[in-house]
């Protein structure tokens, strides 16, 4: 595993086949990729530029500058008749010796993203991210404003790297007559495609992963609440309302 660290950029290799996708066909198909933290919070892919489809990058002439990765290149991306304009950077003269010769594309400019031969969502899965998803018979009561809208002896507790522990309950123990669903949809790459309902009147504090990721299949169907807006007691505690992005 090689491994850099200048201020707050982390790079590693990978050893997944990683693949980009635009216009139904692989931009980007590598078994060399690079995992880049430009942000502390996930990874960003970066392809060399051998498994690059040649003709897919053109030159818009244009540049950015990054502090840590140095002077990049902008390309637009093509792929028969699709195209994604100024979607992909290179850093030819980065002080980041690693992602040179490698472009990075944007995600969400992409039709789809493979690790291996399954399809990861909103953005790579960090190897420093677990999430552990645990039955307790602890007592779980969620309060909105004063109003009991869950109560269970049968959550589900899940625990991920870097967020507050998130109780997920079975749908009868909550009182599903003070939620409405909101219209709301999220993806994550480890538990999948989320809805959302208001609770008693206070809108997106509710979700549920109706077919989640084979991984966190063991909350499919059950209800989470946002610990951050609202009081969840916990064997009669009440539990510290945490403080994150979601807050």
């Amino acid at each position: 595993m090689d491994t850099a660290a200048r201020g707050r950029v982390r790079v590693e290799r990978t050893a997944k086949r990683v693949r980009a996708y635009l216009g139904g066909r692989a931009v980007a198909d590598t078994t060399a990729a690079l995992l880049v933290w430009e942000v502390p919070y996930y990874p960003t892919y970066y392809f060399p530029l051998a498994d690059v489809e040649e003709s897919a990058l053109k030159a818009t002439g244009a540049t950015t500058r990054s502090p840590s990765r140095g002077e990049g290149v902008v390309h637009t991306v093509t792929s028969g008749a699709a195209e994604a304009p100024g979607a992909a950077l290179t850093y030819p003269d980065s002080p980041l010796e690693e992602i040179r010769g490698h472009v990075r594309f944007e995600w969400d400019a992409m039709d789809a993203w493979f690790e291996e031969d399954e399809e990861v969502y909103v953005h790579p899965r960090d190897p420093y991210t677990r999430v552990d998803i645990l039955p307790t018979s602890r007592h779980v009561r969620v309060e909105v404003d004063g109003v009991t809208v869950a109560d269970s002896r049968g959550a589900r507790v899940l625990f991920e790297t870097g967020l507050p522990a998130r109780y997920y309950l079975p749908k009868t123990d909550v009182r599903l007559d003070l939620l409405e669903p909101t219209g709301t949809v999220t993806r994550c790459p480890y538990k999948g495609t989320a809805e959302y309902w208001s609770v008693n009147g206070r809108e997106d504090l509710a979700w549920s992963y109706r077919t989640p990721l084979p991984e966190s299949e063991r909350i499919a169907g059950l209800i989470a609440f946002y610990n951050e807006k609202l009081d969840i007691y916990v064997d009669g505690e009440l539990q510290e309302r945490p403080r994150t992005k979601f807050s």
